[in-house]
């Protein structure tokens, strides 16, 4: 069984060219330290907006090795966050499958206890 984390941002004003560098910083950044080769990792659909005002929009297929799965989802979250820090005003939405990742302002997007 395939489970996947999907994430998006939306917000009425798209991204500023700040904004778009930002966003490719922190993406090349992720994929340099990404801990495997073989694993899907941050992937933001080409094209952006899925849906109306969505900025940032993609999706990350979780390992099928139980062992890369909490590293795989710590890292992406950790990317995440940072996504959500320099993309000021938009409303994120991520999830895995049913489950809503909480956010929290001090620790960002982080596995529950």
């Amino acid at each position: 069984m395939s489970v996947s984390l999907y994430y998006s941002a939306i917000r009425p004003t798209p991204l500023t060219d700040g904004e778009t560098a930002a966003v490719n910083r922190i993406v090349a950044a992720h994929m340099e330290s990404f801990p495997y080769e073989y694993e899907e990792t941050l992937y933001l659909y080409e094209n952006g907006a899925q849906e109306p005002d969505e900025i940032v929009a993609g999706a990350t297929k979780m390992p099928t090795d139980f062992d890369r799965v909490v590293p795989v989802l710590d890292h992406v979250l950790g990317s995440l966050t940072e996504l959500r820090r320099s993309l000021p005003g938009a409303e994120w939405r991520v999830h895995m499958d049913d489950f809503d990742i909480p956010w929290d302002e001090n620790d960002g997007y982080t596995l529950p206890e």
